[in-house]
């Protein structure tokens, strides 16, 4: 399925395309030393690529949270990474009023899963005129997706993707239901599966997420398998410093050779 953004289109060689970045903005110098070395790994491999980073963290376990470095500020490193390297820049808003504030500085909009159903935040992402992505609820069937993006098509926007990011499986844990791929996709938009935050485990008693990264790969392989259009993955130097999901991010250095495997599995399902 094309990936209706013009910054790119002239990239698709008919791969997936992958978000990846940090959870959090942390510092420009992180974020352009993340950015560059995946913007590399996919100009090499012909991947659609854009950058991911939230510019500040609304949804903490605890009050004492790492929440960000100041929203003007984060925001301001995104654009730059955008001019910079070229490439579509998202991040996640939490509010209707930060739709039109992150609209300035990026060029996809992430509603985040807990917030898929807030019709006034979708309506205001729509308003914008950008790229609006809808993360599915871990309460939500892919079927009840539907509605998210007849909101946002409602509103005047028909650029619209969703992302699969598993299920509340008991208190502490998810689990990822692939049929909902091809469910989504039924609706005419991308299918995106996040491959970080569904390994994530909620709701431990240190009050810090946890996750099972070393699934990752597993995860990845399997959505390129039944053909989401794109890959979303956090992804950090050293993520056991990161200041936030450290838990469940794909170190830097293995993005690459994962990348290459995932080139393979998708050639191989070409029709």
């Amino acid at each position: 399925m094309a990936f209706d953004i013009p910054k790119l289109s002239n990239q698709d060689k008919g791969n997936f395309f992958l978000i990846a970045g940090p959870c959090l903005i942390e510092g420009e110098q992180m974020a352009f030393d993340i950015a560059g070395q995946v913007s590399e790994y996919c100009q090499k491999a012909g991947i659609p690529y854009i950058f991911k980073g939230s510019y500040r963290k609304a949804n903490r376990s605890r009050l004492d949270s790492y929440s960000g470095i100041g929203d003007e500020n984060a925001l301001e490193i995104l654009k730059k990474i955008g001019d910079h390297f070229r490439v579509p820049v998202t991040t996640d808003i939490h509010a209707d009023e930060e739709a039109a504030l992150a609209a300035r500085y990026v060029d996809v909009l992430q509603i985040p899963a807990f917030l898929c159903r807030q019709t006034s935040l979708l309506a205001a992402a729509a308003s914008t005129g950008k790229v609006v992505n809808v993360k599915k609820g871990q309460f939500m069937s892919p079927e009840a997706m539907q509605f998210a993006v007849d909101k946002v098509r409602q509103s005047g926007n028909f650029n619209v993707m969703l992302t699969e990011r598993g299920v509340t499986f008991g208190y502490q844990d998810l689990v990822i239901d692939y049929r909902g791929i091809p469910v989504m996709q039924s609706f005419g938009v991308p299918v995106v599966l996040d491959c970080t935050h569904s390994l994530q485990q909620p709701n431990q008693a240190s009050g810090v997420t946890g996750g099972r990264p070393a699934l990752i790969e597993t995860v990845a392989k399997a959505g390129i398998a039944v053909g989401a259009d794109g890959l979303f993955i956090e992804t950090h130097p050293k993520p056991s410093e990161a200041k936030s999901d450290g838990a469940n991010m794909l170190p830097l250095d293995r993005l690459e050779p994962l990348l290459e495997k995932l080139l393979r599995i998708r050639a191989a399902i070409q029709p």
